[in-house]
């Protein structure tokens, strides 16, 4: 089991092991896990004394975005930015949370950018008790998250521009890029703008008024990020209908450029086919000039053809 502590006291805030901080009576202290195996279990249990509940939903293996009230204090799973590699159906990592007030307990089994931020708040003075934590982990998971959200609305953008049929396997490729992360993201900001307007609304005397406004900020960023994932989605799939349109008009054009092709070269295959054949009788066959006759005749039977095309407007899109 790895992990850190933070000890936030009168003269200020000091960094500790978890092992120290937890027996701390005195001040807030912020507790943070990283593990994939059940010593975290065990310590939360023998150390930090929780019970069975939390426990679970601080180290469930799959979590979604939640907020549960437990005895006076707080369970909460958010998602979050992750430097670690991830499926792309789950592109973000989970923190998991339980906050009573005096303290903080945190863990993820991935590295959370959010954490780091919010380290560094804490060791300015930023943060001196469970609301103004809770409120920075929620700010800074929704503003790194919102960069990205903004990217691939971007991207769209970009594929809009460039629609052409004769691009459309690299676009169809950016296309399905987008709307996949559009799908990955939206499958956790919905539920966590729930959670966090949850948790602004819930009774606890330990959030202030300004943290409940800096969680309610946080919760409107995800709706807002929500939506957009949600018509990123929609534009991506409106971009691959309107592709698949301008790639069906290009094979329908070069059909009809085929079709044009062999409707000309119809007659004259008829008209070479009929003079080819070896068979007495056949006018000209021996006639100095017959070669020349047949070919100027093919020439106006191909000009009348095309002539006739050009008329009917069949080169016109």
């Amino acid at each position: 089991m790895s992990g850190f502590a933070w000890i936030v006291a009168r003269a200020g805030a000091r960094r500790a092991t978890p092992e120290e901080a937890i027996r701390v009576r005195r001040g807030f202290v912020w507790v943070h896990l990283t593990s994939r195996d059940d010593e975290v279990q065990q310590w939360l249990r023998d150390t930090a004394s929780l019970d069975r509940f939390a426990i679970d939903a601080l180290t469930a293996l799959e979590t979604r975005p939640r907020c549960d009230q437990v005895d006076g204090g707080v369970v909460l799973n958010l998602r979050g930015m992750t430097r670690a590699t991830t499926p792309r159906s789950d592109p973000l990592a989970s923190i998991r949370l339980f906050a009573d007030g005096a303290r903080v307990i945190s863990v993820t089994r991935l590295p959370l950018d959010a954490v780091d931020v919010a380290s560094v708040a804490m060791q300015a003075g930023a943060i001196r008790d469970a609301g103004d934590l809770i409120a920075a982990l929620a700010g800074a998971i929704t503003e790194q998250l919102d960069p990205q959200v903004a990217e691939l609305g971007d991207s769209l953008d970009d594929c809009e521009a460039r629609l052409d049929a004769r691009d459309a396997f690299s676009l169809r490729r950016q296309v399905n890029v987008a709307r996949r992360s559009a799908i990955g993201y939206r499958r956790f900001l919905a539920p966590q703008r729930i959670a966090l307007e949850r948790l602004a609304a819930l009774p606890v005397r330990w959030l202030s008024d300004e943290d409940r406004l800096h969680i309610g900020a946080a919760a409107d960023r995800a709706a807002r990020m929500a939506e957009e994932l949600e018509s990123i989605r929609e534009r991506a799939a409106l971009i691959h209908e309107t592709l698949t349109d301008l790639r069906a008009e290009l094979i329908d054009q070069r059909a009809l450029l085929i079709a044009v092709v062999a409707m000309v070269f119809l007659p004259l295959t008829f008209i070479t086919g009929l003079f080819g054949m070896n068979v007495d009788g056949i006018p000209y066959q021996h006639h100095a000039g017959s070669f020349w006759a047949i070919t100027g005749f093919s020439l106006i039977v191909a000009l009348a053809v095309g002539a006739w095309f050009v008329r009917r407007h069949w080169f016109r899109n």
